[in-house]
């Protein structure tokens, strides 16, 4: 028998992912390990000619003042975050598919200045030469310790659904915290650096074929029906 599979990441992808497990057979358990609020931030009056998204949270948070720059084309990290930006209203000029670098990476070397929304704990970028970013914060992110509970459910070991970096160093400190050991647990990771992020000493450290929740589980399945 397969061991469970577990998803820690808050609301609304908690609840997404656990819909798209379910449609493909895995009985997947949420334990959400943290919770997104938004932060009080204001438009910076001046000229930018696109906006930096690096996460779907950075749009869900920005609450009325995103309106003062739709009309700006959108660089975004992923399928999820360009969908959100069209729901705004906002034109996409860019979905990447590897990290926020690798989109900047990948711009044409013409002249911009981009406005970044982010979050309280983002990863540095190194823009080329040709752009310049000014960052804003619209949302963070606290991140809770395991019950009593949730640890002895986890005693046993678990495929561990891992959606961002900070969530994999988050989850190795809570196993060392409460002695779980770490040969216990499967961690599926969605990119190589959140695997790096968890370190060390597990079972096994799947990476996603892609930065897709499809990618996700599907190497999840792949483990369960390893294991089962």
């Amino acid at each position: 028998m397969s061991k469970p599979v577990v998803v820690l990441r808050p609301e609304p992808g908690q609840t997404a992912t656990l819909v798209a497990a379910f449609q493909r057979g895995i009985r997947a358990r949420g334990m959400p390990l943290c919770v997104v609020s938004p932060v009080p931030w204001d438009a910076p009056a001046q000229p930018f000619d696109g906006v930096l998204v690096g996460s779907a949270n950075a749009l869900r948070h920005a609450g009325d003042e995103l309106e003062k720059i739709t009309h700006l084309p959108v660089l975004a990290v992923g399928e999820v975050t360009a969908r959100l930006a069209l729901d705004a209203g906002m034109e996409v000029e860019e979905t990447g598919s590897g990290g926020l670098q690798s989109v900047l990476d990948g711009l044409t070397p013409i002249k911009r200045h981009l406005l970044r929304l982010a979050g309280e704990t983002h990863l540095e970028l190194v823009p080329p030469p040709h752009v310049t970013i000014d960052t804003v914060i619209t949302y963070r992110t606290d991140y809770r310790p395991l019950t009593t509970a949730q640890a002895d459910f986890l005693a046993g070991g678990a495929i561990i659904l891992l959606h961002s970096g900070e969530m994999a160093a988050h989850f190795a400190d809570q196993c060392d915290a409460n002695n779980l050991d770490r040969m216990a647990f499967n961690l599926v990771a969605m990119a190589p650096r959140i695997a790096g992020r968890a370190g060390d000493g597990w079972g096994s450290l799947t990476i996603a074929g892609d930065t897709s929740d499809a990618a996700l589980l599907a190497a999840a399945q792949a483990l369960c029906e390893k294991q089962g």
